[in-house]
């Protein structure tokens, strides 16, 4: 049991007080009560109110939260976790600033971080500034000559080259990419989609990520790939990762979205599901609860299980910390999907 979420036979005050206030941060779903593990407290951009309890919790509290971490540092060390980022995480600056953090912390006790982006509001601004109507067909970008090569200047330029800088900024080390560098991603572009140049994965070469993985460094991965001829492809944030996770047989692919997790009634938070199997999924997705945006996630999650990975997560990237919530508590704050 965590320090802040065990039930002791004189709790204090301040240990109710922490426990309201990380509920009132991120929903906590109700699983067994096993090894109950801290919720993180310390936040980029504390309220008044966090601010008040961490300067009330000793010396001994501090230490405490941090031993209890210990077994999954210990079972993660060494292992390979590949994170998506995007969404509204990556347009809020205090939200951008927490994800880093989390990220140079757990690259810093031993966890090899890969960190995939995409960058669709920054692309869509930069589009309206060159007088290009952004334009989408089943969800995926249309991705004209034009806007081709704004994409690749904003993700592999603006978007990635501030990642690193902000990692860097934290105390960590990071190599920014884009998938043409050392062959990462090869791709064939999808022609019967008449999207332009939007590409599926046809392989991953790993072998720059695992140098630089060794090496401590942080790789921030930009979503452009190529194809035979040398042209460059846009691919969908997701699928990349998913790609990536798989040929680094990594032990955890986290998917950042705008949702809590996967829900039985989108409408009601209070109804998300915990974990699931694959077979799971693909009865949800028959029964019409998982559907819409969310099916491609879910079958991206399950093809890179297929391949190697040991575990895919699907969390939200709004909450503070969702990152060490979901990998380093039992809880979890999203949904937590195994083959």
């Amino acid at each position: 049991m965590s320090l802040l979420a065990s039930k002791t036979a004189n709790p204090t005050a301040l240990r109710r007080r922490a426990v309201a206030l990380a509920r009132s941060v991120v929903p906590v779903r109700p699983v067994k009560p096993v090894h109950r593990h801290v919720r993180v407290l310390a936040t980029a951009s504390a309220t008044a109110e966090e601010t008040e309890l961490r300067k009330q919790l000793t010396n001994l509290d501090r230490v405490t939260i941090l031993s209890e971490a210990l077994p999954y540092l210990q079972r993660f060390r060494g292992k390979t976790v590949v994170v998506k980022y995007g969404g509204a995480a990556m347009k809020d600056p205090t939200l951008k600033a927490g994800v880093i953090t989390d990220l140079v912390l757990l690259s810093c006790v031993g966890i090899r971080c890969v960190l995939v982006h995409g960058g669709g509001p920054e692309i869509n601004s930069w589009l309206g500034k060159v007088g290009i109507e952004a334009v989408f067909k089943n969800g995926l970008r249309v991705t004209d000559a034009a806007t081709m090569e704004i994409v690749e200047m904003v993700l592999g330029g603006r978007v990635n080259k501030s990642l690193v800088s902000l990692i860097q900024q934290s105390g960590g080390k990071a190599v920014g990419l884009t998938g043409k560098d050392g062959q990462l991603l090869r791709a064939r572009q999808m022609v019967e989609l008449d999207i332009g140049y939007v590409g599926e994965v046809t392989k991953v070469d790993p072998t720059i990520l695992n140098v630089l993985v060794n090496d401590g460094y942080i790789p921030v991965v930009a979503t452009i790939a190529t194809d035979t001829t040398g042209q460059a492809l846009n691919i969908n944030a997701d699928t990349a990762a998913g790609e990536i996770a798989a040929a680094l047989k990594a032990e955890k692919l986290v998917l950042m979205t705008d949702v809590p997790g996967v829900l039985k009634d989108k409408n009601d938070i209070s109804t998300k599901i915990h974990s699931l199997d694959i077979r799971a999924c693909r009865e949800l997705i028959q029964d019409g609860i998982i559907a819409g945006g969310m099916i491609p996630k879910i079958e991206c999650c399950i093809r890179c299980l297929s391949q190697g990975v040991k575990a895919s997560h699907i969390i939200d990237g709004r909450a503070k910390h969702s990152i060490l919530m979901e990998l380093l508590t039992d809880e979890g704050v999203g949904t937590m999907i195994t083959g």
